[in-house]
């Protein structure tokens, strides 16, 4: 493999297919898990523009965790517990690059 440093911009973007490598394997969880941002923020920031608000909650392991042991059910909210599990590990792993980025 090329070393990074001398690829083009467009070559590393071609290694990184967004919408072919990762949005059309999972269109449903992908789906499911936008769905659940949309009622996450009407419940905890109810007439807001969508955002995540960091403050509200920074457990994503645990909850993570919590959720997976009801995967397969709903929650009370109507949300897949199993939605909610992606969402956490979407958030950790978010968290963990942006960690990662400071220490450079």
């Amino acid at each position: 493999m090329k070393n990074k440093i001398l690829k083009t911009k467009a070559q590393r973007r071609k290694e990184c297919p967004i919408y072919s490598g990762c949005l059309m394997y999972f269109p449903d969880a992908i789906r499911a898990v936008a769905e659940l941002s949309f009622v996450a923020n009407e419940q905890h920031n109810p007439g807001t523009k969508m955002h995540w608000d960091r403050a509200k909650s920074g457990d994503e392991l645990d909850a993570l965790a919590r959720h997976l042991m009801d995967a397969g059910s709903f929650d009370d909210d109507g949300q897949r517990h199993s939605a909610k599990v992606a969402w956490r590990a979407l958030a950790s792993l978010q968290k963990e690059i942006e960690l990662d980025r400071l220490k450079k």
